[in-house]
């Protein structure tokens, strides 16, 4: 909505944006720059990635919002000699517009306003940054409806990721973003053939089992700012450093919030039977 975005201190000393309709402050722990680069960027080797891949690599930055994530993997890049593709999902472009508009009080955008004011206007820019050849792609809307499209190959087709940064507002405030049916599509997005590693800012029990019951490897992610730990997933199990284990899983059988949403509408509970049943009989556990 129009004026929905404002410009907050955070206790670091840096800015971020605060979303009066949701309620939330975009990286609200360390901050935009720091924080991509250490969840995202660090987080899922992108520059150690990057190098080793012949071909084109893609990433899908799921959550557009300001642009912080997006940018970190540019600024991490720069003197590597290679392709990347950045396909960018948002169902608004408002806070894009806003930091485009308060570039230098944001400071990382400043070096990148003339390719986010092209993928404002256009939803595609192609440039060279560094040594490295991008194309940056936006694709507005829906998330969840624009994956159902990219799995039945109609209006929209992208290539498969080697990465997924998945940063939209909280489960509480979006739920239709954290959903077991919005997972298991991600999932099957993914080509079997390609290592596949996501990373996000949650920690909780019920997305963790939502990403193993989805198909997806799950493990402990590095702490970052407010947070202990994070969460990394994988189609690899050797993508993740820490996988959750069976102590996880006894405690995830004891939660009050633990079984995965199956339709965008928050709410708690405790693992059913069958859920349980199914987390036992994943691969993760069966090692």
């Amino acid at each position: 909505m129009p004026g929905d975005y404002k410009l907050v201190e955070l206790a670091s000393g840096a800015k971020t944006l605060f979303s009066t309709s949701y309620g939330e402050k975009m990286h609200p722990g360390l901050g935009p720059q720091a924080e991509a680069e250490l969840l995202y960027v660090r987080q899922l080797q992108i520059p150690e990635r990057l190098r080793r891949q012949p071909g084109e690599f893609v990433i899908w930055d799921i959550g557009l919002g300001a642009a912080a994530n997006a940018i970190a993997a540019l600024r991490a890049t720069t003197k590597i000699s290679g392709h990347l593709r950045l396909v960018s999902f948002d169902n608004t472009t408002e806070p894009l517009e806003f930091a485009l508009q308060n570039a230098e009080a944001l400071g990382y955008v400043a070096a990148y306003k003339e390719q986010i004011a092209g993928v404002l206007r256009s939803r595609r820019v192609q440039f060279m940054n560094g040594k490295l050849s991008v194309v940056w792609e936006f694709h507005p809307g829906d998330f969840p409806a624009i994956l159902k499209s990219q799995i039945s190959n109609s209006k929209f087709k992208t290539p498969t990721p080697h990465a997924i940064f998945h940063d939209a507002f909280s489960p509480a405030k979006n739920p239709a973003m954290w959903t077991l049916p919005l997972f298991e599509n991600l999932f099957h997005a993914l080509d079997p053939k390609r290592p596949c590693a996501m990373a996000t800012y949650s920690r909780s029990t019920m997305l963790r089992a939502t990403l193993l019951l989805a198909g997806f490897f799950a493990g402990a992610g590095d702490a970052t700012g407010l947070k202990e730990e994070t969460t990394i997933a994988a189609n690899k199990l050797d993508l993740i450093a820490r996988p959750l284990d069976s102590p996880w899983l006894a405690r995830a059988a004891r939660s009050d919030s633990a079984e995965p949403l199956r339709e965008p509408i928050f709410r708690r509970g405790e693992l059913s039977p069958e859920t349980l049943e199914k987390l036992r009989r994943h691969p993760q556990f069966q090692l």
